[in-house]
């Protein structure tokens, strides 16, 4: 009976992961279908709405919601973005971007099979909204389609990544990569550092200190991980090691995942000096020797400072041996409190109103 029991629960777990398995299959099925329908819309909405004149379009929603009552999607609103969505990929300025030719774009679509291949066919619709809506460039567009289905974005992360113009920053960084690391290791590596990192979900008052910085990084560790990107697993804060008889702290000391990697990140509060390259150099030394193990990869060094001069940087690590790139952060600072005192209160505000109302 203990047998059957354990056999059966291996069995039921195997249907389990069966069943989950063919929901997924499903729901994205369905959502492809969705894609290539307001797809077809879109088209036919473009090519018709000339000959129809400038109402067509809220006589269209009104004739479609009275015949399907039960169906979502036919508000002048989404009719809009369905149009957009077709426009966009067939804007001349966009089919001169490079991945235009890229196969399966919407724009040399021809049927379901193609259009269904496409990245967009593969996040839901009001991902594809955000992404056409706020996009410059078809480029862009599929750079975000692509970050969202890597990463598994809600709509809410995708909408923050845009905003903070993750496609501009991703790869930016002053690295010296490809003189220290082999290919394409070194392409990956460029790609998964960013320049500058935007670390507006903290708040601190002047004058800060670089620990204050850190401090609040792991306290928001969650918004930290998401800015670094997919693949940083957090190792610890003032990492303790001890070289010589002599004890040093590393700032933070995260594992990659997908590089194989230890990843160390020094901050600095002041703008990018030459020395910083020099002691982040030793820091990677110590832990390829004291902590990487034999099938890890070359240990990696972030340099987060508050400005850098990109020449000067560059000089500084064309003959650092130790894979490094440097970045620019920035952050959302109060007000000092003396600062703050002088400042009206909202009631005072209000009461200055009333008397300008009055008079």
């Amino acid at each position: 009976m203990d047998r059957l029991t354990k056999e059966y629960k291996d069995w039921l777990s195997e249907l389990k992961l069966k069943i989950r398995s063919a929901q997924a299959k499903a729901a994205i099925t369905i959502n492809s279908a969705l894609i290539s329908f307001y797809w077809d819309l879109g088209k036919m909405i473009s090519e018709s709405q000339t000959a129809y004149g400038t109402s067509f379009l809220k006589q269209l929603s009104k004739d479609l919601k009275s015949e399907f009552p039960d169906m979502k999607g036919f508000s002048y609103r989404n009719l809009a973005s369905c149009r957009q969505f077709y426009q966009f990929y067939l804007t001349p300025s966009n089919l001169q971007q490079p991945v235009a030719n890229f196969k399966n774009n919407p724009a040399y679509a021809s049927d379901y099979d193609e259009i269904t291949a496409h990245p967009a066919s593969q996040i839901p619709w009001g991902h594809n909204v955000l992404v056409f809506s706020k996009a410059e460039s078809v480029e862009e567009a599929q750079f975000y389609l692509q970050q969202t289905i890597e990463n598994g974005w809600s709509r809410d992360i995708l909408a923050l990544q845009i905003k903070s113009k993750l496609y501009n920053r991703q790869g930016k960084a002053v690295t010296n990569f490809k003189e220290t690391l082999a290919d394409p290791f070194s392409d990956l590596a460029q790609q998964t550092l960013k320049d500058p990192y935007v670390f507006d979900f903290l708040s601190l008052e002047t004058p800060f200190k670089e620990k204050d910085i850190e401090r609040q990084l792991v306290t928001h560790i969650t918004k930290f991980l998401l800015e670094l990107g997919k693949g940083f697993a957090f190792i610890g804060q003032q990492y303790h090691l001890e070289i010589g008889e002599t004890d040093y702290y590393l700032d933070l000391l995260f594992y990659h995942t997908k590089l194989k990697c230890y990843v160390v990140i020094e901050l600095k509060n002041t703008k990018f000096i030459p020395e910083y390259a020099g002691k982040l150099n030793f820091y990677l030394s110590a832990v390829d020797t004291l902590v990487k193990q034999a099938d890890d990869n070359p240990t990696i060094g972030i340099l987060l400072c508050r400005d850098k001069n990109n020449f000067e940087t560059e000089f500084a690590l064309r003959d650092i041996n130790k894979p490094m790139g440097v970045s620019e952060f920035g952050l959302t600072e109060s007000l000092p409190e003396n600062l703050k005192s002088n400042l009206p209160s909202i009631e005072e505000i209000e009461q200055e109103l009333n008397k300008l109302n009055n008079d």
